[in-house]
C-alpha cells in the first residue's frame, strides 16, 4: 500500500505504537539497555538493530527518516541537527585529499564557506559552475569525484535538468549531491531524476513554523550506511528526539502549506511583471526543467535604480527581516545585507549578486494582504 500512496498519503501515516497513538512517541532517552548479554552482544556485532544510544540510533529519529526516505522515493535517510550539519556530514563521508568537487554557483554561502574554509584547507579541490555549464559541457565532470548541486540554486533560483546532469555524471563515475531545500519532495524528487544523494535543510519547509533546526540526507542504503558509519557517529550532530517530533508534525501537512506558497508566489510573479521599479524576477516554475512540478514560496526581485531599498524594507508591516525562509511568516532579505558581511568568504561577492537583489520568502498571510504590504513598501522607497 505505501508504495502506491501519493506524497500526502505517505505523510499522513500514523505510527506504529502499540499504545495507538497517532504521531510516534518522544522516546527521550539517551540509552537503551538490554535483557541479557546475548541480547547486547548481537546488537555489537550488529547481528540485530535494537537501538543502542541516541547519538546513532533513536526511534523517534528513525520515525522521521523513514517519512523523509518514502518522500523522496530514497532506500534510507538520516537525521542531523542542522542542513549543514547534514551537508558537512555527507561531504566528509564521500571525499578525501585529492579529490575533485564541482559546485553549483550561487550555492547557499555557508555550503561555499563549508567548502572553502574547511575542504580546500584538507586539499581538495573545488570549482564552480553554472547551471548552464552542467547541462551543455558532457566532459565538466571528468575527473571529478562528487558534483555538488541546487536546483534551482541559492539566491538567483536557477534551475537545472537533473536528468542531463545526472547522465553526465554517471558516465564519468561523480556521486551526485542535491540541496532540495527549495522544492521540498512535493515539487521535486531528485532520486527519480538520478541524484545520488539529496540532502535538506529540514529546518525550512519540511518543518514550516520556525521553530526547529533540523538536516536530513536521504539516498541509497550504501550510502546512507557510509554516513552512519563514518561522520554521523565521529562528527556527533544527531537529531534530537523531539526536533524528530516536531519535523513530523511539519511534514503531515507538507503537502497543502507547498501549494498555498505556490499559490501566493505564482500571483506574486504574475504581478511583479508589471510593477514598476522592479527589473527583474528570480523565480523558476512548474515544468521549467524536467521534474520540476511546482514553485515555492521563495523567490528574489530585482529592482532598479529608482528603488531605495533600505527605506522600501523599513516600510514593510508583514514582512520581517530575516535570514531564514519557508516557514509560516513572510520574510525579507536584502542582498546588499549579505553583500556587506565581514570575512573573505562571501558567496554573494564572489557570485557577483546585484546590490539591488532582494530575497522574498512568501509565507502563509493572505495573499492580497501580503501584495498590498509590498507595494505600499514600494512606493515609499521609490526615488
Amino acid at each position: 500500500m505505501r508504495d502506491k500512496a501519493h506524497l500526502n498519503t505517505l505523510l499522513a501515516a500514523i505510527s506504529d505504537d502499540p499504545a495507538g497513538s497517532m504521531p510516534p512517541p518522544i522516546v527521550q532517552s539517551s540509552l537503551f539497555a538490554f535483557d541479557s548479554y546475548k541480547a547486547f552482544e548481537d546488537r555489537m556485532s550488529g547481528r540485530t538493530g535494537q537501538p543502542i544510544y541516541t547519538r546513532v540510533q533513536n526511534p523517534t529519529v528513525a520515525a522521521f527518516e523513514a517519512l523523509m526516505a518514502d518522500a523522496e522515493a530514497g532506500e534510507a535517510a538520516v537525521g542531523f541537527a542542522s542542513g549543514m550539519a547534514a551537508i558537512s556530514s555527507t561531504l566528509l563521508a564521500f571525499l578525501k585529499p585529492g579529490d575533485r568537487v564541482a559546485c553549483i554557483e550561487h550555492v547557499y554561502p555557508d555550503t561555499y564557506r563549508f567548502l572553502e574554509r574547511m575542504l580546500r584547507p584538507l586539499g581538495i579541490e573545488i570549482s564552480y559552475h553554472s547551471a548552464a555549464a552542467f547541462e551543455d559541457e558532457p566532459d565538466l565532470l571528468r575527473g571529478v569525484q562528487l558534483a555538488y548541486l541546487e536546483s534551482p540554486s541559492s539566491v538567483i533560483f536557477a534551475p537545472m535538468d537533473l536528468p542531463r546532469v545526472t547522465g553526465h555524471a554517471r558516465r564519468h563515475g561523480a556521486l551526485t549531491v542535491i540541496d532540495n531545500s527549495w522544492a521540498s519532495p512535493v515539487f521535486q524528487k531528485p532520486i527519480a531524476l538520478g541524484v545520488d544523494i539529496v540532502v535538506h535543510s529540514a529546518s525550512k519547509y519540511i518543518s514550516g513554523h520556525s521553530d526547529t533546526v533540523a538536516g536530513v540526507v536521504i539516498g541509497s542504503q550504501d550510502h546512507i550506511g557510509r554516513i552512519r558509519d563514518l561522520t554521523l557517529p565521529l562528527l556527533g550532530a544527531k537529531l534530537a528526539p523531539f526536533e524528530a517530533f516536531l519535523l513530523i508534525r511539519g511534514l503531515r501537512t507538507l503537502g497543502a502549506r507547498m501549494k498555498y506558497h505556490e499559490a501566493t508566489a505564482n500571483m506574486f510573479v504574475d504581478r511583479l511583471a508589471g510593477q514598476a521599479g522592479v527589473r527583474r524576477v528570480f523565480s523558476p516554475g512548474a515544468n521549467t526543467v524536467p521534474g520540476l512540478t511546482g514553485r515555492s514560496g521563495l523567490m528574489s526581485v530585482e529592482f532598479d535604480d529608482t528603488v531605495d531599498i533600505p527605506r522600501f524594507c523599513d516600510a514593510l508591516g508583514i514582512f520581517h527581516l530575516g535570514v531564514s525562509w519557508g516557514g509560516f511568516e513572510s520574510l525579507i532579505l536584502p542582498a546588499r545585507v549579505g553583500l556587506a558581511q565581514a570575512g573573505q568568504h562571501n558567496s554573494m561577492q564572489k557570485f557577483n549578486v546585484s546590490p539591488n537583489l532582494v530575497r522574498l520568502s512568501l509565507g502563509l498571510e493572505d495573499a492580497e494582504d501580503l501584495w498590498a504590504d509590498f507595494t505600499q513598501a514600494l512606493s515609499q522607497g521609490a526615488c
